[in-house]
C-alpha cells in the first residue's frame, strides 16, 4: 500500500500544472497579428526613420491607397536620394511577412530613377528584395517578402531607398499599407 501511495503521489506531482522541470523551454509567444504601430503612415513617421518630405497627405488627384497618408519618394527630376526604414522584433519560431503597395508616377522613358526595397534579418546578410523603376505603373501594386522561421528571436529591418537622377524625367514612387504580420 505504501508503494502505491508513493507512486500515485509522484505521478500526481508530475502531471499537475506548474510542475514542469525548470529546464524545459517556455511556450513561444503567439505568432499572429500585425506588429508595426503605423503601417499606413496615418501618424506621419511614427515608428519609421524617414528623410524630409517622405510622408504626404493624399488628395483627390493622387489619393492614398487607404486612409489619407502615404510615403512618397522622388518626383522632382533632381539628383537626390531618400531613405525610409523601420525595425521590428520577430519572436523565436515565427515568420514575418511584409506586404506593401507601390504606385509609380513618371515621365521617364528609360531607367534612371529607382526604388530599392530591402529586408535585413539578424544573422542573414541584408538583401534588396525588389528594385522598382519607372515601368511600375500608376495603379497600386502589392509586393510581399518574408523572413522565414528561426529558433531564436531576430531583428528585421525593412528599408525603402529611392534614387532620382536629374535630366531623365521625374519618377515618384508612392508606398502605402506596409503590413508586418507574424505567422
Amino acid at each position: 500500500m505504501k508503494a502505491f501511495i508513493t507512486t500515485t503521489l509522484v505521478a500526481a506531482l508530475l502531471l499537475s500544472p506548474g510542475s514542469a522541470p525548470a529546464d524545459q523551454p517556455a511556450a513561444d509567444p503567439s505568432c499572429t497579428g500585425q506588429i508595426h504601430p503605423n503601417p499606413g503612415f496615418e501618424r506621419g513617421t511614427d515608428g519609421w526613420e524617414a528623410g524630409p518630405r517622405i510622408v504626404v497627405l493624399g488628395d483627390t488627384t493622387r489619393p492614398a491607397r487607404t486612409g489619407r497618408a502615404y510615403a512618397t519618394f522622388g518626383g522632382l527630376d533632381v539628383t537626390r536620394s531618400d531613405l525610409l526604414r523601420t525595425t521590428v522584433t520577430v519572436p523565436a519560431n515565427c515568420d514575418l511577412t511584409v506586404r506593401f503597395w507601390v504606385r509609380t508616377i513618371t515621365t521617364e522613358t528609360s531607367r534612371g530613377d529607382y526604388l530599392n526595397v530591402g529586408l535585413a534579418v539578424t544573422g542573414i546578410p541584408p538583401k534588396t528584395r525588389f528594385s522598382l523603376a519607372f515601368d511600375g505603373g500608376p495603379e497600386w501594386r502589392q509586393y510581399s517578402m518574408s523572413t522565414g522561421i528561426a529558433a531564436t528571436e531576430r531583428i528585421a529591418t525593412v528599408s525603402f531607398f529611392a534614387s532620382e537622377t536629374a535630366g531623365n524625367g521625374a519618377t515618384a514612387f508612392d508606398v502605402d499599407n506596409v503590413t508586418f504580420r507574424l505567422s
